[in-house]
């Protein structure tokens, strides 16, 4: 802890990382700005409200912002400590190469304002090396002021890295109890954000450097990449062999040893979907493993599609219900959604016969023009004879057989077992007869 004296904190960047790390550290009793280039976002937080959805988070915001412990601006000011919480897309250059600039946008807009004893804090998932680039991008611009790794005297300044590892719909419980890895340009600098973190996190913080942190947030993802593609190809698999993968799935995780995940119509979301590209990235030679589960990830989508229009073309005067655009349950995200993309494949193939329930959101535009429209799950059941589950929301795996009993159903999640006449294909697809 730094003494007794709070540090003034600034959170660049204000999405789904970005704004609740700031209302915990505002909680923890820092002051902090939230900077973000929209000005709607600025407006709605010093309202006391939030843009995003996200469980608690409401409370929170309101809580802080009433305390006044919270603004946000589209101007950046001085700060003590600066967290650095802004999106890495991929170019577009069809390749999947990471785009670092809104990291070191970020970083020229704190530059213009570092002083001697401040600490910078990069959170975005980034490609190794960002987190030394950053630094080197504010060697140029403020050559009055001594950096890590580039003085043989004390620097003036700290850096870190140190990405959250958190979970949608458990996000502030997360930043709050999950261990952390914070990577310091220098020991010293590591030690200087180690300080800053135990203010409002009780998991562990452990202190590494800046590339190992970087590349430990890309192994996590990569990680379960690899694992969530193995039970994909296996769905594809049962589908060719005429096997209920769900069953399969279920008795094979009888073993000991054995913790095959549940397959789905691909992968989303901005960290899994994305990150393994940047271990590609930045060894393309080294990686067939990483970049192969990709591959079957996102080839599951194009699996999905095609099963499903093919049910469709199967039943040509019925309607036609999607569950779910979100990457994951219970979430407002749709974020690199395999959902969303098979969902709006359908709706440009088959116009008004889409319909799509998503209690968490609207239709986003790709559905404009299409014909598709979004319903609420009452209707659906009443009035669409196909059902096309593609997101297991809770209250989706909720709907009992009586009110399914009839239907034909895709149900690429597996949440309903008891489907009856169940025939073994793609990812249980579950034909009530």
């Amino acid at each position: 802890m730094m003494g007794d004296v709070k540090p003034d904190v600034c959170v660049v960047g204000l999405g789904y990382i970005g704004l609740p790390t700031a209302a915990i550290i505002a909680r923890a009793g820092c002051k902090v700005l939230g900077l973000d280039v929209s000005q709607h976002v600025v407006d709605t937080i010093n309202r006391g409200e939030i843009h995003i959805e996200e469980v608690d988070l409401d409370g929170l915001v309101h809580g802080v912002v009433q305390r006044g412990l919270l603004r946000a601006s589209t101007q950046i000011e001085p700060a003590d400590v600066f967290v650095i919480a802004v999106p890495t897309p991929f170019a577009k250059d069809g390749h999947h190469t990471p785009d670092i600039s809104y990291v070191l946008s970020a970083a020229t807009q704190v530059a213009a304002v570092l002083k001697a004893g401040d600490t910078v804090i990069l959170e975005s998932t980034s490609p190794v090396g960002t987190t030394d680039q950053m630094r080197d991008l504010m060697v140029g611009l403020r050559p009055d002021l001594k950096f890590p790794g580039k003085t043989k005297e004390t620097p003036d300044v700290s850096i870190a890295y140190c990405p959250e590892r958190v979970l949608p719909g458990r996000i502030l419980e997360e930043l709050t109890n999950n261990d952390r890895s914070i990577g310091g340009i220098t020991p010293r600098c590591a030690r200087k954000a180690l300080a800053f973190y135990k203010r409002f996190v009780r998991g562990t913080c452990v202190t590494t450097d800046a590339r190992s942190a970087e590349m430990t947030k890309l192994v996590e993802n990569a990680y379960r990449d690899v694992n969530i593609a193995f039970a994909n190809e296996l769905s594809m698999v049962a589908d060719k062999m005429g096997l209920d993968v769900w069953e399969v799935i279920r008795l094979a995780n009888r073993h000991p040893r054995v913790n095959i995940l549940q397959p789905g119509p691909g992968v989303g979301g901005h960290c899994i979907a994305v990150d393994p590209w940047f271990i590609v990235a930045g060894a393309p030679d080294e990686t067939p493993l990483i970049r192969t589960a990709r591959n079957v990830n996102d080839g599951k989508m194009h699996h999905v599609v095609k099963k499903a229009a093919e049910l469709v073309e199967a039943n040509p005067h019925a309607k036609v219900a999607c569950l779910g655009l979100a990457f994951k349950a219970n979430i407002d995200d749709f974020r690199e959604s395999p959902a969303r993309y098979v969902a709006a494949s359908l709706a440009r193939q088959f116009g008004s016969r889409i319909h799509v329930v998503e209690p968490y959101g609207a239709l986003p535009r790709e559905f404009d023009g299409t014909g598709a429209v979004q319903i609420d799950v009452d209707t659906a059941l009443e009035e669409c004879d196909v059902l096309i589950v593609l997101v297991d929301h809770d209250v989706f795996k909720v709907i009992p057989l009586a009110e399914r009993q009839g239907k034909v159903v895709y149900d690429t999640r597996g949440i309903w077992p008891d489907q009856p006449g169940a025939e073994s294909v793609s990812t249980g697809l579950r034909l009530a007869s």
